[in-house]
């Protein structure tokens, strides 16, 4: 069905803050950074000053000397603790933030978690500027981080690339002001936009169980409007909005595109990553959250079988019916090889977030019926590599999607058997490389091969030829007839008189 957050009226569309994600690595400041900004004492209250869950704040940045007379604007941050809870947020096609704060130490450097830092950021696409935090301390070395970054693949402005590049000390606060202000000019250059006449829609940040008030979920709005009264739903998870609050925890009666806000009264704990929707009745939210078990129930027992491929697939139609139809007969065109993963059925166009929930997913594909693409959803489904394809006949689209999976059909390799060995003794067992001895029976023995273990007749799994010896020196292979020793990788616990089946 479509919803009031489905359907926005670009007349209706205003400005919305930024929701800026922090990284880096751990104790190069992150959490530090913003507890400048809020002017607040959050690190010490982290257990060894480390960040343990993704926190959610919004802010109010004072207008700059060159705007003095405006108003403030507001900016949502994202502190993570670190690349992991970044990445199972991505993973879950979640594409939260708009734009990305990579904090380096200026007296450390490009360690482990900034590289993954990077490459979680440049796989959303989103952009990003690079805060050198620590620039206080005496062996501070901004230029070296710049040549490492640079070293990395990050060229940054000032060396002639596109990569914004700060100066800051989150203790005394130098260079802060600057990071704000580079925040809010790329913002204004991604012209981000709400409906706020539409139901909110956004993610799942965490959930909790509140020990009074149930399970609880800290969520943030990408769009529309949350109010007192409605009901959210996230996969199964369903909750009436009885009580709203902002990330202070103090109670509101509405809350606004890019807020933080607090909710509680799950009927089940809502997953990290996930998208929620808003309704403004209860029987809408129950048809909603009906629409997307029965979706699931199609594609739950083929996402579990890692021998076939998965075609993330996202549909929109002009009406349910049409969704509900269509969904159907692409359903068709599985095979025992490949699947389709319906990631949403939708009525409506094709919007931005429906780009943005696609881009969460590897080789996903887009399917419209008697639908337009708007020009935001195909600049992103451009810069993700996402197929859009509209159709106005429903067997055209069942047609081009047998093809696509045919193309994406895995060729078969076929196993040949090019020899038989019987193990005669275990000389060493170490973890999963094993030592052994044994006489070729038929064909031949070859590193490098794949082998099945046998005994007797039944199956005891796989491993693989690291190593091969004949009379004490190392060779390629040991023909028919002939003893050898062998260095094998399986985790199979041997036993002399076992049988390997040795493939090429």
């Amino acid at each position: 069905m479509s919803t009031k957050s489905e359907k926005q009226n670009k007349e209706n569309l205003t400005p919305r803050p930024p929701i800026v994600v922090v990284m880096g690595h751990i104790d190069h400041g992150k959490t530090t950074l913003l507890d400048y900004i809020r002017k607040t004492k959050v690190t010490e209250s982290e257990t060894g000053g480390i960040t343990q869950h993704v926190g959610a704040y919004e802010i109010e940045v004072p207008a700059s000397p060159a705007n003095r007379g405006e108003k403030n604007t507001k900016i949502t941050f994202l502190d993570t603790p670190g690349h992991e809870a970044f990445s199972q947020i991505r993973k879950h096609g979640a594409k939260i933030a708009d734009i990305a704060v990579l904090v380096v130490a200026a007296d450390d450097g490009v360690k482990t978690q900034t590289e993954e830092s990077i490459q979680a950021i440049q796989k959303t696409g989103i952009p990003y500027i690079i805060a050198i935090n620590k620039i206080d301390k005496e062996n501070a070395a901004p230029d070296k981080i710049k040549k490492e970054l640079s070293e990395k693949g990050i060229q940054i402005e000032e060396w002639g690339g596109k990569i914004p590049c700060v100066n800051i000390s989150a203790k005394t606060g130098n260079g802060v002001n600057e990071l704000l202000e580079m925040v809010n000019l790329i913002a204004e250059l991604e012209d981000l936009k709400t409906d706020p006449n539409a139901n909110a829609s956004g993610y799942v940040l965490e959930s909790y169980l509140d020990k009074k008030r149930g399970i609880a979920a800290t969520l943030i709005i990408q769009n529309g409007k949350l109010k007192k009264g409605m009901r959210i739903v996230a996969k199964n998870a369903t909750a009436p909005v009885r009580i709203l609050e902002n990330f202070l925890g103090e109670p509101l009666k509405e809350a606004g595109a890019s807020s933080p806000v607090k909710i509680t009264g799950f009927n089940e704990t809502p997953e990290s990553g996930f998208k929620f929707e808003s309704f403004s009745s209860k029987k809408d939210a129950e048809t909603t959250k009906t629409q997307i078990q029965r979706h699931r129930v199609l594609v739950d027992k083929d996402e579990n079988d890692k021998n076939k491929v998965i075609i993330p697939l996202l549909i929109k139609a002009d009406a349910k019916g049409s969704v509900d139809a269509l969904v159907q007969q692409l359903k068709k065109a599985e095979t025992k090889k490949v699947c389709l993963k319906i990631v949403r059925a939708k009525a409506g166009d094709i919007t931005e977030d429906d780009a943005k929930l696609a881009s969460g997913s590897e080789n996903s594909i887009i399917i419209g019926f008697n639908v337009n693409a708007s020009s935001n959803a195909k600049m992103l489904a451009e810069r993700f590599e996402i197929q859009i394809k509209i159709f106005n006949i429903i067997y055209k689209a069942e047609d081009w999607i047998k093809e696509e999976i045919e193309k994406r059909t895995p060729k078969e390799e076929k196993e040949e058997i090019i020899g038989k060995a019987g193990i005669i003794k275990i000389f060493r067992d170490e973890k999963n490389k094993k030592i052994i001895g044994g006489e070729v029976k038929i064909g031949k023995i070859t590193a490098g091969k794949k082998v099945k273990i046998y005994r007797r007749e039944f199956l005891l799994g796989g491993g693989e030829i690291l190593e091969v010896r004949h009379n004490k020196s190392k060779t390629e292979e040991v023909p028919e007839g002939q003893q050898f020793g062998a260095l094998l990788q399986t985790k199979v616990n041997l036993a002399p008189k076992d049988t390997l089946e040795i493939y090429s």
